[in-house]
C-alpha cells in the first residue's frame, strides 16, 4: 500500500479509500470521487416542481421582442436545473436509441481502460515521451473515432443541440414570468 501511495503516476482518486472504478478512471488529479455526485445533488436541490415547469396556464404568447427577451433571460435563470434535465434526458435518449452509438461509447471506455491498466502496470511511453491522463484519454478517442464516425455520432450531437434548442428555447419564451419577476419589471425605469 505504501508503494502505491508514493507512485507519481497514480492519481490520487485511486487512493481515497471507497473510490470506486469510476472515480479512478475518469476523476483528474485533486477532485473527489464524489464531485459527480455532488453536482447532480445541487441540480436537484435548486430544481423548480416539474408541475410549475409545464404547467399549460403559464404559457403566453410575449407581446414585443423585448418581452421576449426578458422571458428567455429569466426563465433560464429560474429554470437553470430543469434545463439541464432535459438536456441530459435527450443525451441519454439518443445514445440508448442508437445501438452503434452505444458501441461505440462502449469502444471508447474499453479503449481508454485498457490504457489505464497498462499504465498502471508501467509508464506507457509513446515516442519517447510519457502520456499523460488527458493523453491517455486522447489516444482512446483517437482508437475510437472511426467507431463514432461510422455510428454517427456528429449526426447524434447536433440532433441532441437542435432538439435542446427547441425544447428549451420554445419554453423559455413562451413561460411566463412569475409575479416577482413581474414586480421588479414594472419597477425598472424605462
Amino acid at each position: 500500500m505504501d508503494g502505491k501511495a508514493s507512485d507519481p503516476f497514480s492519481s490520487e482518486a485511486e487512493q481515497l479509500p471507497g473510490a470506486g472504478a469510476v472515480g479512478r478512471l475518469w476523476l483528474p488529479k485533486g477532485l473527489s470521487g464524489n464531485v459527480i455526485k455532488d453536482w447532480v445533488d445541487r441540480r436537484r436541490k435548486s430544481i423548480r416542481p416539474w408541475a410549475t415547469f409545464v404547467d399549460q396556464r403559464k404559457f403566453s404568447k410575449p407581446r414585443n421582442f423585448g418581452e421576449l427577451c426578458q422571458r428567455v433571460v429569466r426563465n433560464l435563470d429560474t429554470f437553470y436545473s430543469n434545463y439541464t434535465f432535459i438536456f441530459l434526458g435527450l443525451i441519454l435518449y439518443c445514445i440508448i436509441s442508437s445501438p452503434m452509438l452505444l458501441i461505440a461509447l462502449g469502444v471508447f471506455a474499453g479503449a481508454f481502460y485498457i490504457i489505464h491498466l497498462k499504465t498502471l502496470e508501467k509508464k506507457l511511453v509513446v515516442f519517447g515521451r510519457e502520456l499523460t491522463q488527458g493523453h491517455q484519454l486522447g489516444l482512446a478517442g483517437g482508437v475510437s473515432f472511426p467507431v463514432f464516425w461510422l455510428a454517427g455520432a456528429g449526426a447524434a450531437v447536433f440532433w441532441v443541440l437542435g432538439a435542446t434548442l427547441a425544447v428549451i428555447g420554445s419554453h423559455a419564451a413562451f413561460h411566463e414570468l412569475e409575479s416577482s419577476d413581474m414586480d421588479e419589471l414594472l419597477m425598472e425605469t424605462v
